[in-house]
């Protein structure tokens, strides 16, 4: 089986935007119907959607959540969202509006112990955002004092449904995936790992694709920018991977 593909949509102020390197300052916006581009995702054969509110992600207020109800409930396929999740009552919202698994970030690196409350409702994600080989906080904000293998040995790995290791200084870029982050992160857990970061071209998805370190590869990876751009077409490289 090779890794799951997942079209990314970013929100802010309800609009579909990317940033370049986690900069709130460097924003493009490629539309301002979230609904209509998961809906093209689907259509292209997306087997996942993920999705996250950059306004919750920096100031903790769940800005776009009913937009997230909005895309989760008209597609067939799962969604994964994450952005601001700091209390099991986001988590419990995000899950009520029809969202199959949550990622956690900030509160998650801040309070282990909230994952496995959050995991007895669904299924969790947890978010590991990396600048400068430091994990970040608060939507890519502050530094956390915490390396890549000291985030994840936070966690339980029982209750963890999947870790999302993004290189910030690649995210946005078009310039290629952090292969040596990604292999640090395949050492360091049995836990699936879903890459996020840098993807500019389909040899990109090949080459995470072929990463593996102790017999074990990339379980995801999160394509944003390269859609919208179209440097990568969706339906061409579901095609060329194989997907379960």
């Amino acid at each position: 089986m090779g890794p799951v593909l997942f079209p990314a949509i970013d929100l802010r102020g309800g609009q579909c935007v990317r940033l370049s390197k986690g900069d709130f300052a460097q924003e493009t916006i490629y539309g301002d119907d979230p609904v209509d581009q998961a809906l093209r995702f689907q259509a292209a054969g997306a087997p996942w959607l993920h999705i996250v509110d950059l306004d919750a992600a920096r100031t903790g207020v769940p800005a776009n959540r009913e937009t997230i109800k909005d895309v989760a409930n008209a597609l067939d396929i799962p969604v994964q969202a994450g952005g601001g999740v700091r209390t099991t009552e986001d988590a419990r919202a995000l899950f009520t509006a029809g969202v199959r698994r949550v990622v956690m970030g900030t509160a998650a690196l801040e309070n282990p112990a909230l994952v496995g409350r959050v995991a007895e409702m669904g299924a969790v994600a947890v978010g590991l955002d990396v600048k400068d080989r430091e994990v970040a906080l608060r939507g890519w904000t502050q530094g956390s004092g915490l390396s890549l293998d000291e985030a994840i040995n936070l966690f339980d790995p029982a209750v963890v449904d999947a870790f999302i290791v993004t290189q910030i200084h690649r995210d946005g870029t078009l310039e290629g995936p952090d292969i040596d982050l990604l292999g640090e992160a395949l050492r360091a857990t049995g836990v699936d790992v879903v890459a996020s970061g840098g993807v500019g071209r389909s040899q990109d998805l090949l080459l995470l694709s072929s990463l593996c370190e102790g017999g074990r590869g990339v379980g995801g990876i999160i394509l944003g920018r390269a859609l919208y751009e179209g440097t990568v077409d969706l339906e061409e490289a579901l095609g060329a991977m194989v997907q379960p």
